[in-house]
Parts: C-alpha cells; structure tokens; sequence
C-alpha cells in the first residue's frame, strides 16, 4: 500500500507535537514532527512556543483515527480552558 504523509494539526510548540506524536506512536500510528527543528522564541533547545508552529504528519489511510487521538489529547486542554 502506497501511503503520503498528511498534516493532521499545527501545534504551537515542538515540546506539544512530541507529546502528540508518542501518543500517535502507541496507538501504531507512524507520526512526525516537521518543523522541531525551527528554533524556539527562546533560542536553540528550547521547547516552547516557535513563530510557524509545528506539524504533525501522519499516512494517510491513518488521517481518520488520528483524529480520534487528537481530539483525545486536546480534550484535557479544553477541559482547563473552560474553567
């Protein structure tokens, strides 16, 4: 099966991605992170917040339940915003 990666979400910082991406990976979904290597507000190592964002690629066929994933990893963020 021929796959092409796809953008599932931009994320405002690498640390945020990485987090994003093990998730992905313990579910068996092959994910990336392009764009960690665009340095942080902070200078080189920094894991906070970058002007562009991060990306989160994942193969297609998997674009439907990595979504399912996002929005579970998004939900704790949602549910501390509200408050």
């Amino acid at each position: 099966m021929t796959s092409h990666l796809v953008k599932l979400v931009n994320l405002g910082s690498a640390f945020e991605a990485d987090m994003l991406v093990e998730q992905l990976h313990a579910a068996g979904i092959d994910a990336v992170a392009q764009g960690n290597d665009i340095v942080g507000i902070f200078g080189p190592g920094f894991q906070g917040v970058t002007a562009r964002g991060v990306d989160v690629l994942v193969p297609d066929y998997e674009l439907d339940r990595a979504h399912e994933i996002l929005a579970a990893f998004q939900e704790p963020l949602d549910d501390e915003e509200s408050h």
